[in-house]
């Protein structure tokens, strides 16, 4: 055998082994889920192809974790992942799972709402399949996703997508955004379907104020600040009001376009009773200006391109060599949720919602999101 055709067989073994290697991680982001500790307060688990049944058995369907008090009151619904790589929104519905005790009413969590997203990353953007939170017992790990729902559930994109009910005309691969995708389309692709059942959800459950918590790159202008349908702008500006005199929270308004269709905040508040409020902290691993995307950056939110960004006055936030670290983005939604669910109650007493064990920002800033994350059971 000659050395030509010997060299031709490595490469060819060679290549089969990197497939290998290549495709058992790809299984692994595909198939492993991090684990969930059920606390205390959480009185049933429920599915959401429980609302809409065409859901079931996709990659689309997911947990939704329901606290019930003792006492009757109103319902809340706080969802975060439309956007897997917006984790602060994540991590704060697992902190309500872990450790909130609801004593009267309903509050209802879905921590990964586009859960096909968390399958995937952005092709070309380097992003790390998961990071990890430091705890006093160890480390606990999470999946890190991408802002589209993954291709290989939904294929291909149109050229134009057409938001339904609306009409109206968006780029072909926001058919995979599932915040283009409220209220949703029991006939339409899976990210719509998705949209539809947590719709259904609201319906079906009489929802009455629902948080929708998400993240924003530092150059874009509606960052830190809550987004409310006209309907619950009397609850977002108490809440930033509050938060700012109480808790030293810089937050801004912002009222839902009413043109800009697709939006949770815009669909959900339009298509059922809900009150629709979003909540936006500061992500710097979006911004397309970073640096190395790594873990680090995920969790410390430092970048010196950011940081001369900030200097050259091009940010929306404030920004320093302190960074945006992930203890912060979660104290702000913390504390952003309470005081939302507070005014809610105060201005509808008599669906009214009351829970405790919460940290607020100041103890989270204090002691770190891992000092509320349980310790998973072994397997």
């Amino acid at each position: 055998m000659s050395v030509k055709s010997i060299r031709k067989i490595v490469i060819i073994c060679l290549s089969i082994v990197i497939m290998i290697i290549a495709g058992r991680a790809f299984l692994i982001r595909l198939n492993q889920k991090e684990p969930i500790v059920k606390g205390p307060g959480v009185t049933k688990v429920a599915k959401l192809s429980d609302y809409f049944e065409d859901l079931k058995g996709t990659p689309g369907d997911t947990e939704v974790y329901i606290m019930e008090g003792e006492e009757a009151g109103g319902t809340a619904l706080i969802f975060a992942g439309v956007h897997p790589n917006e984790i602060s929104g994540v991590l704060t519905t697992i902190l309500f799972i872990e450790n909130a005790k609801v004593t009267k009413g309903r509050i209802m969590l879905i921590p990964f709402a586009n859960n096909s997203a968390f399958t995937t990353g952005h092709p070309g953007e380097a992003y790390p399949m998961r990071y990890s939170i430091k705890t006093e017992w160890g480390n606990r790990w999470f999946r890190f996703g991408d802002r589209w729902t993954n291709p290989l559930h939904q294929w291909p994109d149109p050229e134009v997508y057409t938001h339904s009910p609306s009409g109206q005309s968006l780029s072909g691969f926001d058919i995979r955004n599932l915040n283009r995708c409220f209220p949703g389309n029991p006939k339409g692709s899976l990210t719509e379907k998705i949209g539809f059942s947590i719709a259904q959800l609201i319906r079906k459950e009489n929802v009455n104020l629902t948080i929708d918590l998400h993240e924003a790159e530092p150059m874009y202008p509606v960052i830190n600040t809550i987004v409310a349908h006209q309907k619950a702008i009397d609850i977002a500006v108490l809440a930033a009001m509050n938060l700012s005199a109480f808790e030293g929270i810089k937050i801004g308004n912002e009222l839902s376009p009413e043109r800009l269709h697709g939006l949770s905040h815009r669909e959900l508040g339009d298509h059922t009773e809900a009150l629709v409020l979003e909540i936006e902290t500061c992500n710097p691993i979006q911004d397309p200006l970073r640096g190395r995307t790594d873990e680090a950056l995920i969790l410390t939110g430092k970048d010196d391109f950011i940081l001369k960004a900030g200097k050259l006055g091009l940010l929306f936030v404030p920004y320093d060599e302190h960074g945006s670290p992930i203890d912060e983005r979660v104290g702000r939604h913390t504390s952003s949720v309470s005081e939302i669910i507070s005014m809610f109650s105060e201005l509808y007493p008599e669906k009214e919602i009351e829970f405790e064990n919460m940290p607020r920002f100041a103890e989270v800033i204090e002691k770190g999101v891992g000092h509320y994350l349980s310790k998973p059971e072994d397997k």
